[in-house]
């Protein structure tokens, strides 16, 4: 990695309305458009979106992992699957800690792990201690709901997506292209 940010911060997206997801994916945009490198860890998610075709398209400079193959919520999980993601969510976690410790990129945005900690795959004291870890010149953005007090603490930016009214409230689900 050859350009480095001059400061890196910690950026939290959360809230219970849309976009969370969507703004990281503008930071990286923007973070690509400049010529630095950009991972995105995806906790919970295995099903098809757009942002992996995007990527794919986009720059070798922005590259999204996934380990999980859940396509369903948590909650659905019988306690087989549970263990399952389990041991997928230290995977990735174990992931973040090397690129962290390794400098693989100038933007390291870990998408969803607030639900990783609302269903107690990980702990809020290991989150902080990457988040301590980080090198002074990466970013560090995290998304998800009900961002725990001890990460609001730790953060630069705390930004809440607030719901207001949301098409799933007139039955309306997720659209190609649109939410996925």
């Amino acid at each position: 990695m050859e350009k480095k940010l001059d400061k890196g911060l910690i950026q939290v997206y959360t809230g219970d309305g849309k976009g969370k997801t969507t703004a990281a994916l503008g930071q990286a945009l923007r973070t690509v458009g400049r010529g630095y490198k950009v991972y995105m860890i995806q906790f919970l998610k295995g099903g098809d979106s757009g942002e992996l075709h995007s990527v794919e398209r986009l720059s070798p400079d922005f590259q999204i992992f996934r380990f999980d193959k859940i396509k369903k919520f948590f909650w659905t999980l019988n306690e087989e699957e549970k263990a399952d993601l389990k041991k997928r969510i230290d995977e990735a976690f174990d992931f973040a800690v090397k690129v962290v410790k390794e400098e693989h990129c100038n933007v390291l945005i870990l998408d969803e792990i607030m639900g990783v900690l609302s269903n107690k795959l990980l702990s809020i004291e290991q989150i902080c201690q990457l988040i301590r870890e980080k090198p002074d010149h990466m970013e560090l953005i995290l998304t998800g709901r009900n961002v725990p007090q001890e990460i609001v603490e730790l953060a630069d930016y705390v930004s809440e997506i607030k719901m207001i009214k949301h098409p799933f409230q007139k039955g309306i689900h997720a659209r190609e292209g649109i939410e996925q």
